[in-house]
């Protein structure tokens, strides 16, 4: 239950409640506004009000947060958990209203809970006089009994706990700045996996005491921070440099040392990535640029970040947020903050020395950073992600590889059946920033922001029965469009519709399974058919019948069943550069007559075989998938 997949799945379930507390902070934010003046006294005691009961009741929120990312957002796993907060609070303040609270601990232990029971009791089955209440309607019942239970435990257990998050506080504390440091470069280390939240829940929630002068009581750095703790704030102030300033360093960084060819496009993927970063706090697109390729830079990186952390905590900055280090989030809870002004001249001198130092690490060790090869790690999305989502799933082994598909705010997060059926080249092709593999067939693929909006389109598909047909690269090179194809038969579709590429190596392989049913006698042409009756033309250069098959080497012959990636011919390229009037190389349907939807990747290099550079779907089957349906 706790392995590896399970902390994915809790660190991507712990993200969902944080996106509510950014409410809170405008909220507080709006309240500091002079509202007297403009004849509504009271405004800024309920925006000020509203925006503490979220941080008082952020333990509902996470238990039911938690719950509902567990349960795949189940209503009835939310529902579950809240009821079972309830009871919770309800037992231990009838119990002792100054003893047991309900902290984020408790929130986290029923939300996780709840999760279990979900997916344990979903297909629970009582007798059929009693099925009303078996499967997810079972849960609530479970988790009132469980919370009775574990508040009952929490009561007697209240001065043990307490001596010991006491005891705990002050080990944190007397830690100081190497605390302080130590949080910073694990935080870093563990955005690379995705388990960051998980750190996080413990020190923003959970760390840390403050009662107010009402009596409400705020644990960890976050709520501490919103309720008025001058304290709090240390594990959060120290990340702005880092964020707000650094990571938008190494994203100018790697534009000014990337190829002038590639400059104008990386210079606009990496300008939004250093945005998205100093205005929101999202980190992944310009971490993920380096960490694939020099994965010491990035553990520099951490260690530097820990570092900054320390700094400013020994500078007494305390700053806070809701969400994340982006410049909104300063200047919104600035007056909050103690001499959090200090970040800004701190942030400076922190983004010119990354600067300098990434520019220099970048030319001195010749890193292939995006914009240094000819494939960049981050692309174009715009409007792209449904026609795309065919081809993911294709290069993560098609669905039938897919065991659980789940997104936080920059990653895929799966579990497959075989992780080495996954083309890592083709995810790249597709715009991934790079694939962390955990184990255990537990893999994160780094999208950016788009990221659960892929999720959404792959989860349609694998819900569909229609079946893609998916291409392979036939050969190793570039992929152009058939426009672009220096031939007016192929470039005016007047063969058949597809793609085409400029080899760089001398070998064709087969782009899908089927059956050989044509080689030219002059050997630089093959047919192939498909099981859906798609028949496949491959035709190596242009004008190259005239050769006679000279240069050229059959590998298969007609009749030979062939799979993806088996090789078809090779040919001497230093031949076809001299007597051929093009390299290019189309692949095409010649009956498109029978394709009722087409998905293209994106023209760029690719390797040989690789997976996912064109998507298809039989106009016979998806009516027969429909069919089915009705």
């Amino acid at each position: 239950m706790f392995g590896v997949g399970y902390l994915q799945r809790l660190g991507r379930a712990m993200m969902l409640p944080m996106t509510v507390l950014p409410a809170a902070a405008i909220f507080l934010m709006l309240a500091r506004l002079p509202w007297e003046p403009l004849g509504w006294p009271q405004v800024a005691d309920l925006l000020h009000a509203g925006g503490l009961a979220l941080f008082q009741y952020t333990p509902y929120i996470f238990a039911v947060g938690i719950a509902l990312g567990l349960s795949d957002q189940t209503a009835a796993a939310g529902i579950a958990a809240l009821a079972g907060m309830l009871i919770f609070s309800a037992i231990t303040q009838t119990y002792d209203p100054g003893g047991v609270q309900p902290s984020m601990f408790a929130g986290a232990i029923i939300g996780m809970v709840t999760g279990w029971a979900h997916d344990r009791f979903k297909s629970f089955q009582l007798p059929e006089y009693l099925q009303f209440f078996g499967g997810t309607r079972f849960v609530p019942l479970f988790m009132s009994a469980f919370s009775l239970l574990f508040a009952w435990l929490m009561i007697m257990m209240s001065h043990s706990l307490s001596n010991l998050a006491s005891s705990a506080g002050i080990v944190v504390g007397s830690a100081g700045g190497f605390g302080i440091f130590l949080y910073g470069f694990l935080h870093r280390i563990l955005v690379a996996f995705g388990l960051h939240h998980i750190l996080n829940h413990v020190f923003w929630f959970q760390v840390g005491e403050y009662h107010t002068s009402d009596g409400a009581v705020y644990f960890g750095d976050i709520p501490r921070f919103f309720a008025g703790d001058p304290n709090a704030g240390a594990y959060m102030a120290g990340l702005y440099p880092t964020i707000m300033f650094a990571l938008p360093a190494i994203a100018f960084a790697i534009i000014h040392e990337a190829r002038e060819d590639l400059k104008p496009k990386i210079s606009k993927q990496f300008r939004v990535a250093a945005l998205g970063s100093l205005l929101t706090g999202v980190t992944e697109p310009v971490e993920f640029a380096f960490l694939f390729v020099a994965p010491y830079l990035f553990l520099f990186h951490a260690l530097l970040s820990g570092g900054i952390m320390w700094l400013t905590y020994e500078l007494g900055i305390r700053h806070g947020f809701s969400f994340s280090a982006g410049a909104l989030e300063y200047f919104i809870n600035l007056p909050l903050s103690t001499k959090g002004w200090l970040l800004l001249p701190l942030g400076a001198a922190v983004g010119l020395l990354y600067y300098v130092l990434f520019r220099w690490s970048i030319r001195r060790f010749q890193l292939t950073t995006p914009g240094r090869e000819d494939a960049t790690r981050l692309d174009d999305w715009a409007g792209d992600i449904p026609y795309r989502a065919p081809l993911i799933l294709q290069s993560l082994g098609g669905k039938q590889n897919v065991r659980v598909l789940d997104a936080c705010i920059t990653r895929l997060r799966l579990t497959v059946e075989d992780d080495r059926r996954i083309d890592v080249q083709a995810l790249r092709h597709l715009g991934a920033a790079g694939l962390i593999r955990l184990g255990g067939g537990h893999v994160q693929v780094v999208f950016g922001t788009y990221s659960e909006l892929i999720r959404e389109e792959i989860q349609k598909l694998m819900k569909q029965d229609v079946q893609q047909v998916q291409f392979h690269a036939p050969v190793q090179g570039r992929m152009i469009p058939l426009e672009e194809v220096d031939d007016p038969v192929f470039a005016s579709r007047l063969v058949g519709r597809g793609v085409a590429f400029i080899p760089e190596k001398g070998e064709l392989v087969a782009p899908v399974k089927g059956k050989i049913i044509h080689v030219h006698p002059s050997l630089h042409a093959v047919g192939l058919r498909t099981a859906d009756g798609l028949e496949v033309l491959l035709h190596v250069g242009i004008d190259t019948s005239q050769l006679g098959g000279k240069g050229f080497t059959a590998l298969a012959k007609e009749g030979d069943e062939v799979s993806p990636g088996q090789p078809l011919l090779r040919f001497h390229l230093p031949t076809l550069r001299r007597h051929a009037k093009s390299l290019a190389t189309p692949m095409v349907i010649t009956n498109p007559d029978i394709v009722r939807s087409w998905r293209f990747a994106p023209f760029k290099t690719v390797k040989k075989g690789q997976a996912a550079v064109m998507s298809v779907v039989v106009r016979h089957r998806e009516e027969k998938a429909q069919g089915v349906g009705s």
